[in-house]
Protein backbone atom coordinates (compact mmCIF):
# COMPACT_ATOMS: atom_id res chain seq x y z
CA UNK A 1 0.00 0.00 0.00
CA UNK A 2 1.28 3.38 -0.97
CA UNK A 3 2.20 5.87 1.69
CA UNK A 4 -0.44 8.52 0.69
CA UNK A 5 -3.22 5.96 1.11
CA UNK A 6 -2.02 4.99 4.59
CA UNK A 7 -1.93 8.61 5.61
CA UNK A 8 -5.49 9.10 4.34
CA UNK A 9 -6.79 6.15 6.40
CA UNK A 10 -5.06 7.44 9.51
CA UNK A 11 -6.64 10.86 9.02
CA UNK A 12 -10.13 9.31 8.71
CA UNK A 13 -9.65 7.29 11.87
CA UNK A 14 -8.48 10.40 13.70
CA UNK A 15 -11.79 12.19 12.98
CA UNK A 16 -14.15 9.22 13.39
CA UNK A 17 -13.24 8.45 17.07
CA UNK A 18 -14.21 11.92 18.46
CA UNK A 19 -17.41 11.95 16.41
CA UNK A 20 -18.48 8.58 17.81
CA UNK A 21 -17.73 9.72 21.36
CA UNK A 22 -19.81 12.89 20.86
CA UNK A 23 -22.75 10.91 19.48
CA UNK A 24 -22.62 8.53 22.46
CA UNK A 25 -22.57 11.47 24.88
CA UNK A 26 -25.61 13.06 23.21
CA UNK A 27 -27.53 9.79 23.43
CA UNK A 28 -26.80 9.51 27.18
CA UNK A 29 -27.90 13.10 27.84
CA UNK A 30 -31.14 12.52 25.93
CA UNK A 31 -31.80 9.34 27.92
CA UNK A 32 -31.24 11.09 31.23
CA UNK A 33 -33.57 13.90 30.13
CA UNK A 34 -36.36 11.37 29.58
CA UNK A 35 -36.48 11.64 25.79
CA UNK A 36 -37.08 7.89 25.48
CA UNK A 37 -39.87 7.80 28.15
CA UNK A 38 -43.60 7.98 27.46
CA UNK A 39 -44.87 11.56 27.56
CA UNK A 40 -47.89 12.71 29.60
CA UNK A 41 -49.97 15.45 28.10
CA UNK A 42 -50.31 18.68 30.15
CA UNK A 43 -53.29 18.98 32.42
CA UNK A 44 -54.47 18.82 36.04
CA UNK A 45 -54.46 15.57 37.91
CA UNK A 46 -57.46 14.71 40.00
CA UNK A 47 -56.65 15.47 43.64
CA UNK A 48 -57.92 12.24 45.08
CA UNK A 49 -60.81 9.87 44.95
CA UNK A 50 -63.41 9.22 47.53
CA UNK A 51 -62.18 7.17 50.47
CA UNK A 52 -63.47 3.63 50.72
CA UNK A 53 -64.57 2.32 54.11
CA UNK A 54 -64.12 5.72 55.80
CA UNK A 55 -65.99 7.34 58.68
CA UNK A 56 -66.55 11.07 58.83
CA UNK A 57 -66.58 13.63 61.62
CA UNK A 58 -68.00 17.14 61.33
CA UNK A 59 -65.72 19.70 62.97
CA UNK A 60 -67.53 21.62 65.72
CA UNK A 61 -66.41 24.27 68.18
CA UNK A 62 -66.67 24.17 71.96
CA UNK A 63 -66.26 26.97 74.48
CA UNK A 64 -63.62 26.06 77.03
CA UNK A 65 -61.75 27.79 79.81
CA UNK A 66 -58.18 28.74 79.00
CA UNK A 67 -55.36 28.87 81.52
CA UNK A 68 -52.14 30.82 81.53
CA UNK A 69 -49.12 28.93 82.82
CA UNK A 70 -46.85 30.88 85.18
CA UNK A 71 -43.43 29.55 86.18
CA UNK A 72 -43.13 29.00 89.93
CA UNK A 73 -40.92 27.39 92.56
CA UNK A 74 -41.73 25.11 95.46
CA UNK A 75 -40.74 26.54 98.84
CA UNK A 76 -41.27 25.57 102.48
CA UNK A 77 -43.35 27.79 104.70
CA UNK A 78 -41.67 26.42 107.80
CA UNK A 79 -37.90 26.39 107.41
CA UNK A 80 -35.18 27.15 109.91
CA UNK A 81 -31.43 27.35 110.32
CA UNK A 82 -29.88 25.69 113.37
CA UNK A 83 -27.04 27.76 114.83
CA UNK A 84 -25.17 27.96 118.12
CA UNK A 85 -25.35 30.73 120.70
CA UNK A 86 -21.98 29.71 122.07
CA UNK A 87 -18.40 29.59 120.88
CA UNK A 88 -17.62 25.95 121.59
CA UNK A 89 -16.26 22.79 120.02
CA UNK A 90 -18.83 20.42 118.46
CA UNK A 91 -18.87 17.16 120.37
CA UNK A 92 -21.51 15.21 118.41
CA UNK A 93 -23.94 15.63 115.47
CA UNK A 94 -26.76 13.10 115.44
CA UNK A 95 -28.32 13.76 112.00
CA UNK A 96 -27.43 14.04 108.34
CA UNK A 97 -29.15 15.49 105.27
CA UNK A 98 -32.45 13.74 104.57
CA UNK A 99 -33.09 12.56 108.14
CA UNK A 100 -36.57 13.03 109.60
CA UNK A 101 -36.64 14.66 113.05
CA UNK A 102 -39.32 15.49 115.59
CA UNK A 103 -39.62 18.63 117.66
CA UNK A 104 -37.32 18.36 120.69
CA UNK A 105 -34.93 15.75 119.23
CA UNK A 106 -31.27 16.35 120.09
CA UNK A 107 -29.47 17.39 116.90
CA UNK A 108 -26.05 18.64 118.08
CA UNK A 109 -24.14 18.43 121.35
CA UNK A 110 -21.39 20.95 122.14
CA UNK A 111 -18.53 20.52 124.58
CA UNK A 112 -19.94 21.61 127.98
CA UNK A 113 -17.51 20.65 130.75
CA UNK A 114 -16.82 24.25 131.78
CA UNK A 115 -20.53 25.08 131.63
CA UNK A 116 -21.38 22.08 133.83
CA UNK A 117 -18.76 23.24 136.33
CA UNK A 118 -20.35 26.67 136.48
CA UNK A 119 -23.75 25.10 137.15
CA UNK A 120 -22.33 23.03 140.02
CA UNK A 121 -20.62 26.12 141.44
CA UNK A 122 -23.85 28.12 141.22
CA UNK A 123 -25.76 25.34 142.98
CA UNK A 124 -23.27 25.33 145.87
CA UNK A 125 -23.60 29.09 146.20
CA UNK A 126 -27.37 28.72 146.39
CA UNK A 127 -27.03 26.02 149.08
CA UNK A 128 -24.71 28.26 151.10
CA UNK A 129 -27.08 31.19 150.80
CA UNK A 130 -30.01 29.00 151.82
CA UNK A 131 -28.18 28.12 155.05
CA UNK A 132 -27.40 31.78 155.76
CA UNK A 133 -30.96 32.71 154.85
CA UNK A 134 -32.36 30.18 157.34
CA UNK A 135 -30.05 31.49 160.05
CA UNK A 136 -30.91 35.15 159.35
CA UNK A 137 -34.62 34.35 159.31
CA UNK A 138 -34.39 32.65 162.68
CA UNK A 139 -32.40 35.55 164.15
CA UNK A 140 -34.99 38.02 162.91
CA UNK A 141 -37.85 35.98 164.40
CA UNK A 142 -35.97 35.71 167.71
CA UNK A 143 -35.28 39.43 167.78
CA UNK A 144 -38.96 40.14 167.10
CA UNK A 145 -40.02 37.96 170.03
CA UNK A 146 -37.51 39.61 172.37
CA UNK A 147 -38.60 43.06 171.21
CA UNK A 148 -42.24 42.21 171.93
CA UNK A 149 -41.21 41.10 175.46
CA UNK A 150 -39.34 44.40 175.95
CA UNK A 151 -36.07 42.53 176.24
CA UNK A 152 -34.42 43.57 172.92
CA UNK A 153 -34.10 47.14 171.73
CA UNK A 154 -35.40 48.63 168.51
CA UNK A 155 -31.83 48.77 167.23
CA UNK A 156 -31.37 45.01 167.64
CA UNK A 157 -34.66 44.38 165.83
CA UNK A 158 -33.77 46.68 162.95
CA UNK A 159 -30.29 45.17 162.59
CA UNK A 160 -31.58 41.57 162.46
CA UNK A 161 -34.25 42.60 159.95
CA UNK A 162 -31.67 44.30 157.71
CA UNK A 163 -29.40 41.25 157.90
CA UNK A 164 -32.31 39.00 156.97
CA UNK A 165 -33.34 41.15 153.98
CA UNK A 166 -29.73 41.39 152.80
CA UNK A 167 -29.27 37.62 152.97
CA UNK A 168 -32.63 37.15 151.20
CA UNK A 169 -31.50 39.42 148.33
CA UNK A 170 -28.19 37.56 148.05
CA UNK A 171 -30.12 34.25 147.92
CA UNK A 172 -32.29 35.59 145.08
CA UNK A 173 -29.16 36.70 143.19
CA UNK A 174 -27.57 33.26 143.71
CA UNK A 175 -30.70 31.57 142.41
CA UNK A 176 -30.68 33.82 139.34
CA UNK A 177 -27.02 32.97 138.72
CA UNK A 178 -27.91 29.28 138.91
CA UNK A 179 -30.77 29.72 136.44
CA UNK A 180 -28.50 31.62 134.06
CA UNK A 181 -25.79 28.95 134.32
CA UNK A 182 -28.36 26.23 133.62
CA UNK A 183 -29.72 28.17 130.63
CA UNK A 184 -26.22 28.61 129.23
CA UNK A 185 -25.60 24.89 129.71
CA UNK A 186 -28.80 24.15 127.77
CA UNK A 187 -27.37 26.09 124.80
CA UNK A 188 -24.77 23.33 124.47
CA UNK A 189 -27.55 20.93 123.41
CA UNK A 190 -29.22 21.97 120.14
CA UNK A 191 -32.70 20.52 119.66
CA UNK A 192 -35.10 20.48 116.70
CA UNK A 193 -37.51 23.44 116.98
CA UNK A 194 -40.06 21.85 114.59
CA UNK A 195 -40.99 18.53 113.05
CA UNK A 196 -39.21 18.31 109.72
CA UNK A 197 -36.51 16.98 107.43
CA UNK A 198 -32.82 17.90 107.52
CA UNK A 199 -31.83 19.73 104.33
CA UNK A 200 -28.09 20.17 104.80
CA UNK A 201 -25.31 19.78 107.35
CA UNK A 202 -22.68 22.52 107.44
CA UNK A 203 -20.33 21.25 110.17
CA UNK A 204 -18.73 18.09 111.50
CA UNK A 205 -17.78 16.89 115.00
CA UNK A 206 -14.55 18.52 116.13
CA UNK A 207 -15.28 21.81 114.37
CA UNK A 208 -15.67 24.96 116.42
CA UNK A 209 -19.20 26.31 116.41
CA UNK A 210 -19.24 30.08 116.02
CA UNK A 211 -22.00 32.06 117.71
CA UNK A 212 -24.65 32.63 115.04
CA UNK A 213 -22.94 30.40 112.47
CA UNK A 214 -25.26 27.97 110.70
CA UNK A 215 -24.79 24.29 111.49
CA UNK A 216 -27.92 22.62 110.08
CA UNK A 217 -30.95 23.57 107.99
CA UNK A 218 -34.32 21.85 108.07
CA UNK A 219 -37.86 22.36 106.83
CA UNK A 220 -41.33 20.99 107.46
CA UNK A 221 -42.43 18.79 104.48
CA UNK A 222 -46.07 19.39 105.42
CA UNK A 223 -45.72 23.13 104.81
CA UNK A 224 -44.67 23.14 101.16
CA UNK A 225 -46.19 25.77 98.90
CA UNK A 226 -45.69 27.35 95.47
CA UNK A 227 -44.50 30.91 94.98
CA UNK A 228 -44.72 32.74 91.65
CA UNK A 229 -44.51 36.24 90.24
CA UNK A 230 -47.80 36.79 88.39
CA UNK A 231 -48.33 39.73 86.02
CA UNK A 232 -50.55 42.36 87.54
CA UNK A 233 -53.54 42.01 85.19
CA UNK A 234 -53.76 38.30 85.95
CA UNK A 235 -52.93 38.62 89.66
CA UNK A 236 -55.79 41.08 90.24
CA UNK A 237 -58.28 38.37 89.20
CA UNK A 238 -57.17 36.11 92.06
CA UNK A 239 -58.48 36.12 95.62
CA UNK A 240 -57.32 34.56 98.85
CA UNK A 241 -58.67 31.03 99.30
CA UNK A 242 -59.25 30.52 95.57
CA UNK A 243 -58.46 27.08 94.12
CA UNK A 244 -55.73 26.94 91.48
CA UNK A 245 -54.38 23.98 89.52
CA UNK A 246 -50.64 23.46 89.98
CA UNK A 247 -48.72 21.52 87.34
CA UNK A 248 -45.76 19.54 88.70
CA UNK A 249 -43.79 18.42 85.62
CA UNK A 250 -41.09 16.64 87.63
CA UNK A 251 -43.50 14.06 89.05
CA UNK A 252 -45.95 14.38 86.10
CA UNK A 253 -48.91 15.30 88.27
CA UNK A 254 -51.41 18.11 88.59
CA UNK A 255 -52.75 19.03 92.03
CA UNK A 256 -55.19 21.64 93.30
CA UNK A 257 -53.81 24.27 95.67
CA UNK A 258 -55.32 27.23 97.52
CA UNK A 259 -54.19 30.84 97.23
CA UNK A 260 -52.69 31.36 100.66
CA UNK A 261 -51.27 34.84 100.31
CA UNK A 262 -51.17 37.70 97.79
CA UNK A 263 -48.40 40.14 98.62
CA UNK A 264 -50.14 43.55 98.37
CA UNK A 265 -47.27 45.30 96.59
CA UNK A 266 -46.17 44.92 92.97
CA UNK A 267 -42.62 44.34 91.81
CA UNK A 268 -41.82 47.62 90.08
CA UNK A 269 -39.34 45.98 87.73
CA UNK A 270 -41.60 43.26 86.33
CA UNK A 271 -45.00 44.74 87.27
CA UNK A 272 -45.99 41.49 88.94
CA UNK A 273 -47.33 40.34 92.30
CA UNK A 274 -45.94 37.54 94.47
CA UNK A 275 -48.59 34.81 94.81
CA UNK A 276 -48.24 32.01 97.37
CA UNK A 277 -50.30 28.83 96.89
CA UNK A 278 -50.46 26.04 99.47
CA UNK A 279 -50.01 22.44 98.30
CA UNK A 280 -51.33 19.12 99.57
CA UNK A 281 -48.63 16.85 100.95
CA UNK A 282 -46.64 15.00 98.29
CA UNK A 283 -43.80 12.79 99.51
CA UNK A 284 -41.79 13.26 96.31
CA UNK A 285 -41.84 17.07 96.39
CA UNK A 286 -38.78 18.99 97.56
CA UNK A 287 -38.09 22.71 98.02
CA UNK A 288 -36.66 24.38 94.92
CA UNK A 289 -38.43 22.13 92.41
CA UNK A 290 -40.08 23.66 89.33
CA UNK A 291 -43.84 24.08 89.12
CA UNK A 292 -46.40 25.95 87.00
CA UNK A 293 -49.50 27.76 88.17
CA UNK A 294 -52.39 27.30 85.73
CA UNK A 295 -54.31 30.53 86.29
CA UNK A 296 -57.74 30.99 84.63
CA UNK A 297 -57.48 33.57 81.82
CA UNK A 298 -60.96 33.56 80.28
CA UNK A 299 -62.61 31.33 77.65
CA UNK A 300 -61.91 30.48 74.01
CA UNK A 301 -63.53 28.55 71.16
CA UNK A 302 -61.62 25.35 70.37
CA UNK A 303 -61.91 22.86 67.51
CA UNK A 304 -61.37 19.15 68.10
CA UNK A 305 -61.01 16.15 65.79
CA UNK A 306 -60.49 12.46 66.61
CA UNK A 307 -56.86 11.66 67.25
CA UNK A 308 -57.06 8.73 64.80
CA UNK A 309 -57.91 11.08 61.95
CA UNK A 310 -54.53 12.81 62.12
CA UNK A 311 -51.64 11.47 60.03
CA UNK A 312 -48.03 12.54 59.82
CA UNK A 313 -45.52 13.16 57.07
CA UNK A 314 -42.17 13.72 58.71
CA UNK A 315 -42.80 16.51 61.21
CA UNK A 316 -45.99 17.72 59.48
CA UNK A 317 -49.51 16.76 60.57
CA UNK A 318 -52.43 16.50 58.17
CA UNK A 319 -56.00 15.26 57.99
CA UNK A 320 -58.26 14.11 55.16
CA UNK A 321 -61.06 16.60 54.53
CA UNK A 322 -64.06 15.62 52.43
CA UNK A 323 -64.72 18.26 49.73
CA UNK A 324 -67.40 17.63 47.06
CA UNK A 325 -67.25 13.93 47.70
CA UNK A 326 -63.47 13.84 47.27
CA UNK A 327 -60.83 13.51 50.01
CA UNK A 328 -58.18 16.22 50.23
CA UNK A 329 -55.13 16.45 52.42
CA UNK A 330 -55.14 19.44 54.76
CA UNK A 331 -52.10 20.32 56.88
CA UNK A 332 -52.97 21.35 60.43
CA UNK A 333 -51.36 22.59 63.65
CA UNK A 334 -52.23 20.51 66.68
CA UNK A 335 -52.84 21.42 70.31
CA UNK A 336 -53.39 19.27 73.39
CA UNK A 337 -55.20 15.94 73.51
CA UNK A 338 -58.18 15.80 75.86
CA UNK A 339 -59.34 12.88 77.99
CA UNK A 340 -61.85 11.72 75.33
CA UNK A 341 -59.08 11.10 72.78
CA UNK A 342 -59.73 14.22 70.68
CA UNK A 343 -56.91 16.53 69.66
CA UNK A 344 -57.29 20.32 69.48
CA UNK A 345 -56.76 22.03 66.12
CA UNK A 346 -54.94 25.36 66.28
CA UNK A 347 -55.11 26.10 62.56
CA UNK A 348 -55.97 24.39 59.27
CA UNK A 349 -59.66 23.63 59.80
CA UNK A 350 -62.85 25.61 60.27
CA UNK A 351 -66.24 24.83 61.73
CA UNK A 352 -68.22 22.53 59.42
CA UNK A 353 -65.29 20.80 57.76
CA UNK A 354 -65.82 17.07 57.39
CA UNK A 355 -62.80 15.04 58.48
CA UNK A 356 -62.58 11.42 57.38
CA UNK A 357 -60.94 8.56 59.16
CA UNK A 358 -60.03 5.35 57.33
CA UNK A 359 -61.15 2.15 58.98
Amino acid sequence: MSTPQVQKENTVKKFIAPILALILLLIMVAWLAGSFNKKVSPGFEAQSSALINATSYVVKSSKEAIFEGVAASITAKQTTIISSRLLARIDKINVRAGDIVKKGDVLITLENKDLSSKVIEAKEQVNAMLARHTEAQQNYQRASELFNKKIASQFDLDKSKADYQSIKAELTAAQQNLAQAQTTLSYATLRAPINGKIVDRFAEPGNTAQAGGKLLSLYNPLSLRVEAQVREQLALTLSQGQSITVDLPTIKQKVVGLVEEIVPAANTGSRSFLIKVSLPYQESLLPGMYARLLIPAGHAQKLYVPKDSVSQVGQLDFVHVLVNGQSQKRFVRLGEINEQGFVAIISGLVIGDIVTTSN
